[in-house]
């Protein structure tokens, strides 16, 4: 009994910091906020930090992960909603630039992809169990579509998360929003790359 209390408070615990986290860097828009205020915000101390996270490094891969998972899920719904593997790329797709069409996602977003770089050097494995949730998405849309062809899903796949993510990195770096115009630029290149059959679009292409 004793112990699941412990694993309780030790859960509370680990939101209040990445919860306090969000909150800092939405308020500030500072990509790197210091211990202090992150503690301050979150009504801890140094010790209940290091209870949990061995570095702030650490605490900006959970953060990640944790964006990356939401991200996913979101994306899965929008991907839901459609019948065709067009329809669902461009939901994939559509959803990843969104990051950067709401103004509450930009100011969470971007603070982790000027910090991207940094995060995948000190943490490769952890990074790439969380780019894995999206690419695999995309996996299994060209895997499980009548009208997207691909002679290598998962490359091909890969090729279309670091388009779409770099022109997310693009237009938070730059503090822009990606018109209709942009997001359809991406998406009709990477229809192409997988040789998007005529169906897909009532006939027209």
């Amino acid at each position: 009994m004793g112990t699941m209390k412990s694993e309780e408070g030790a859960e509370q615990e680990i939101s209040r910091i990445v919860d306090a986290t969000y909150r800092v860097i939405e308020r500030t828009g500072n990509v790197d906020p210091t211990m202090r205020e992150i503690l301050r915000e979150a009504r801890l101390s140094t010790p209940a930090f290091y209870r949990h996270f061995p570095s702030k490094d650490a605490l900006f891969v959970v953060l990640l992960d944790d964006g990356r998972r939401r991200l996913a899920a979101t994306i899965a719904r929008r991907m839901a909603r459609e019948s065709t593997g067009a329809g669902r790329l461009r939901a994939w797709i559509d959803g990843v630039l969104a990051q950067a069409r709401v103004t509450k996602a930009a100011a969470r977003t971007r603070p982790f992809m000027m910090s991207l770089d940094r995060l995948v050097d000190r943490f490769p494995a952890e990074h790439r169990l969380t780019e894995g949730m999206l690419i695999d998405q995309l996996i299994d849309t060209i895997d499980n579509s009548d009208d997207l062809v691909s002679l290598d899903a998962r490359a091909d796949a890969t090729a279309i998360y670091h388009l779409a993510f770099g022109a997310l990195a693009w237009h938070l770096r730059n503090r822009t929003t990606p018109r209709a115009g942009d997001i359809d630029e991406v998406v009709t290149f990477a229809e192409r790359s997988l040789g998007v059959s005529s169906l897909a679009h009532g006939g027209r292409r």
